[in-house]
This record gives C-alpha cells, sequence and structure tokens, in this order.
C-alpha cells in the first residue's frame, strides 16, 4: 500500500510553493522531504515538479494528483473530526447484560435518566440469567453480582455497588415456626427462592463470629421475582430473601421481620465487566459513571 504521507508532502510543497518553507512547516530536513516527493514521482511514474534554483512549477499532471492529495487530505480531516465529536459527545449504541432481578431493583431509573441525559445514545438491553459471552455476542457491558472481581484476564471489571439481601419472612409465618430465631427452626421452614438444578432453594450466611453456615431449603415457591416473593413472603408463606429496597419498607409497615438477624448473607458487590479499558466508546464511559453512582443494592 502506497505511503499517504507522501501525498501530503506534495501538496504541503506546493501551498508553500517550494521545498524550504514546507520543510520547516512539517518540521522534516529539506533533503528528506525532497526524497520522498521524488519517490512518488519515481512510484507514479511521472514529474509532479518543475524544479529550478529559484521556483517549482506544478505539472499538468501534478495538478491532477495535487486536487486528489487535497481532497484525501479534506477527507482525513473530516474523519478526525468525526472522531473527535464521537469521543467528546457519547453516541451510538449501548448492549448491556444483566441478570433478571436487577432491573426491578434500581436499574431502571439509572436507565431512563441515562437516556435523558444523552438523547443520541441507544441502549440494547438484555436479561439473562446465564454468563454472556461479550465478544461472541457483541455485549459492550456485562453486569454481575459477584463476591469477588473476574479473574478472567481478557476483561476489564469495574466494582459499582456494594450489595446484600435481607433473610425475612411475615411475624404470623416467624412465630408459627417457633419465631426463627435459630438455625433448627430455620432447616424445618418452607422457603421462597429461586431453587437450584436440586430442587433447593440454597442459603450461605456468616455469624457474628465469622463463621459460616449452609442450608438446603424445600421451596414452597421457586421464583426469581423478588415483587412476587416479597408478596408471598407479606402473605405467610414462607422465608425469603430479599433485597433492601424490598426488605426494608416491607419491615418498616411491620408486615414482614427479619429472621436470624445476627446471622448476614456475604457481601457482594455490583461490578461491570467489559473488554478492555482501551477503546470504549465515550457511551459506554458515560454508561459505566451512571451506574457508578448507583446506591448500594440489596440482591
Amino acid at each position: 500500500m502506497p505511503d499517504l504521507n507522501d501525498y501530503r508532502y506534495f501538496a504541503v510543497v506546493v501551498d508553500c510553493g517550494g521545498f524550504s518553507a514546507a520543510a520547516r512547516q512539517l518540521g522534516l530536513p529539506k533533503s528528506r522531504l525532497s526524497r520522498r516527493v521524488a519517490g512518488l514521482e519515481a512510484r507514479l511514474g511521472v514529474r509532479l515538479l518543475q524544479r529550478s534554483t529559484r521556483r517549482i512549477t506544478v505539472t499538468h499532471v501534478g495538478q491532477q494528483v495535487l486536487a486528489h492529495c487535497q481532497a484525501l487530505l479534506r477527507e482525513a480531516e473530516a474523519a478526525e473530526c468525526a472522531a473527535a465529536r464521537v469521543k467528546a459527545e457519547p453516541s451510538g449504541r449501548v448492549r448491556v447484560s444483566l441478570p433478571m432481578n436487577l432491573l426491578d431493583i434500581s436499574l431502571i431509573g439509572v436507565f431512563e435518566q441515562f437516556l435523558v441525559d444523552h438523547p443520541k445514545v441507544t441502549l440494547d438491553v438484555i436479561q439473562t440469567s446465564r454468563r454472556v459471552d461479550l465478544i461472541e455476542e457483541g455485549v459492550d457491558l456485562a453486569l454481575r453480582v459477584r463476591a469477588t472481581d473476574d479473574e478472567d484476564p481478557q476483561w476489564a471489571t469495574r466494582r459499582l455497588t456494594p450489595t446484600r439481601p435481607l433473610l425475612v419472612a411475615s411475624p404470623a409465618f416467624a412465630e408459627a415456626h417457633g419465631g426463627l430465631r435459630t438455625w433448627a427452626q430455620l432447616e424445618t421452614a418452607p422457603a421462597l427462592g429461586a431453587a437450584a438444578p436440586d430442587g433447593k432453594v440454597h442459603l450461605r450466611l456468616e455469624g457474628p463470629g465469622g463463621e459460616v453456615k449452609s442450608l438446603a431449603l424445600v421451596p414452597r415457591l421457586s421464583s426469581d421475582h423478588f415483587a412476587l416473593r416479597t408478596r408471598a413472603a407479606v402473605l405467610g408463606l414462607g422465608v425469603t430473601m430479599l433485597p433492601e429496597m424490598f426488605a426494608l419498607p416491607e419491615i418498616e409497615a411491620g408486615r414482614l421481620v427479619e429472621v436470624l438477624p445476627d446471622w448476614r448473607f456475604q457481601l457482594n458487590h455490583l461490578q461491570a465487566v467489559y473488554v478492555s479499558q482501551r477503546g470504549l466508546s465515550p457511551a459506554v464511559r458515560a454508561l459505566l459513571d451512571a451506574l457508578s453512582e448507583v446506591r448500594p443494592l440489596g440482591v
């Protein structure tokens, strides 16, 4: 492929009216500039300039080549301006994947405000419980809830906000099961939650002394829908794990109580996963910044 700089050098020589002035403008030695233009003439097999000790003259074919050079330079400048505009103002499509429940919590408002703030951006939001392949599926940003950062070296990650759910039940349900103050009482209680492949709802909590206990409960209702589980818990159908934004209003209203309050679920983080820091579009960067402002979640 030809070196397009040679065409630029030729155009600058003509514009400056000589090699000396052009060399000063380009910051190149005059001898090197002369060799590059001579090389262009040799490659094209035509003479572009008539040289004398006092002046240069553009040949007829040189005028034709010059017109193309100038068009090439205008297009290059337009390309740089277009890139600069994209860098300055977020635009284009951003494809985001996230677990089903994250929209239920507080991300709907984040996405809505982001679109209001950035009218040239289009969001493509994919709700899925599976782990997506960012490259294969063309996903710009994957939101995941993890205890630790994604260790895959091909991905970059950013921690967004801490998350911790609560274990709750209705006061009547808790009282009917001995108050649900001990692990023994909890083991026999029906659960409301997303069942694992073995058909059980698995809980893993940390005690005040740092000890960790796991428990598998039989679900009365298997669902990963927080609003449904909240309603079912208020009706006294079982014990369930809920984000704070769902649980706390019901606790404050007296419709739910916290179960085993001295035990806590592991602290997780909502994290954004993307291919790399380099080459992120302004739209993706802007969305990352917006997500960084999300208040703590309870998932």
